[in-house]
């Protein structure tokens, strides 16, 4: 059996970056401040798949967007931590909150302040573009970088982990 399959199906709950997992990276400025980010209509329906199936889903974020809290409502993510410092604090925290272990936990980021989900993750995820330091400690690289579908191929992994072989 594939171990990655092996290892997805006790996962409960998926954490997400928000910036450059849940978007591109990119974020538009303007003079009065921040302009806007785009999110990927595909990564949405994935959450969507993964809520109705019963997963839980965070996303931790070390920036503070209203836009990503609109998005992160429409969705129905019931767990948005923005402006997080640690990261791993703010996860163990959850995980104690929701009662989930680290061995029913999946990260999923780019960059490195997410290792420190990393830590408290039994499955690592990658989006195809991370910084180098995600990319190695990563159990799983998706194909698709962040804010294009990396968050969908994800969720594929996570439902096809449920479903008989």
């Amino acid at each position: 059996m594939d171990p990655l399959r092996v290892a997805l199906a006790p996962i409960r709950l998926l954490v997400l970056d928000a910036d450059g997992v849940l978007t591109d990276g990119q974020i538009y400025w303007s003079d009065r401040g921040e302009a806007g980010v785009a999110f990927h209509v595909r990564d949405g329906w994935g959450i969507r798949r993964l809520i109705e199936a019963g997963f839980l889903l965070a996303v931790i974020s070390g920036r503070r967007s209203e836009a990503l809290a609109s998005r992160v409502q429409a969705l129905g993510i019931s767990h948005l931590h923005q402006s997080v410092e640690d990261k791993g604090a703010t996860l163990a925290g959850l995980q104690a909150g929701l009662g989930c272990r680290i061995a029913e936990t999946a990260a999923l980021g780019d960059d490195e302040p997410d290792l420190a989900l990393f830590a408290a993750s039994a499955v690592r995820f990658a989006v195809a573009d991370a910084h180098p330091s995600l990319l190695e400690a990563a159990d799983y690289v998706t194909r698709a970088p962040g804010g294009r579908g990396a968050v969908r191929e994800v969720a594929d992994l996570l439902l096809a982990a449920r479903s008989p072989a």
